[in-house]
């Protein structure tokens, strides 16, 4: 794992938007996305702890999508010898998502990586709600290890862009309350198909891009855009930081290529 290297590290997907036949858009296939990242875990070499998924997983209305989807995370955590850990987003549907690893019982839960602490969250309503906001002050309320990471499909802020400036977490403060003080080392969100960082109450925040499209940033104050761009995350936890490197699945031609010398 790459703790020998003295970082630790989360492959962070966001927003797969899996369909049950045809293409989404007439573009894309959230299935053979995955795929894809399996094959840059490869080649690259990377050695994550864990992979953590923040939700809309399927298409909304794509029931049929779950079991293409539970069999392509278990590829996945196949190939890089680590759990795939999946958060629900608002287009998932969380009686189909049952079949998925890890939501048998529920959607919400702790999952202990090593002395590392996912703690997986569902804001698919577009908030936590009163409930799982309590269960999530008892679970902080206990240190672990290393620290948590707290994982969940809405970020606790709103995006830049004027259409999704409204589209955080709905509950955003009742959270960062819950999240203040505690061991957490990062919270992973996705939702706005754009990669935003942020600092709130102390804590590092995390907006992954989306597997799916990425937001035409200039689309209009009251419109939303996506392009065909597949991207994810690389989140390492250093001991008195976050790093977040963003990473394309499309590898253009190299215009040089040579050896590292040091």
């Amino acid at each position: 794992m790459s703790r020998a290297s003295g970082r630790l590290t989360v492959l962070h997907l966001s927003d797969v938007h899996a369909t049950a036949g045809g293409l989404l858009y007439d573009a894309v296939d959230g299935i053979e996305r995955l795929r894809r990242v399996e094959t840059y875990i490869r080649d690259a070499a990377i050695t994550p702890e864990a992979i953590v998924v923040t939700g809309d997983l399927a298409q909304r209305g794509h029931r049929g999508a779950y079991p293409a989807l539970r069999d392509a995370f278990a590829r996945l955590a196949d190939v890089a010898g680590v759990p795939v850990l999946t958060a629900l987003g608002n287009h998932d549907d969380p009686v189909a998502a049952r079949v998925l690893r890890g939501h048998g019982g529920g959607h919400h839960r702790v999952e202990l990586v090593d002395d590392l602490r996912f703690v997986l969250l569902d804001s698919s309503p577009g908030e936590l709600g009163d409930g799982q906001i309590a269960w999530l002050r008892r679970v902080l309320s206990v240190p672990h290890g290393v620290g948590t990471v707290v994982a969940l499909h809405h970020a606790p802020l709103g995006s830049p862009m004027p259409a999704l400036a409204e589209a955080g977490l709905r509950d955003a403060a009742a959270f960062l309350d819950a999240v203040e003080g505690t061991d957490v080392r990062a919270v992973l969100a996705g939702h706005f198909h754009h990669p935003l960082s942020a600092t709130l109450r102390g804590i590092p925040i995390s907006v992954g891009p989306s597997l799916a499209y990425h937001q035409v940033m200039d689309a209009g104050p009251d419109r939303v855009s996506g392009h065909d761009l597949a991207m994810f995350s690389l989140v390492h936890l250093l001991p008195d930081g976050l790093i977040v490197t963003n990473v394309g699945l499309d590898s253009p031609a190299p215009i040089f290529s040579s050896l590292l010398t040091r």
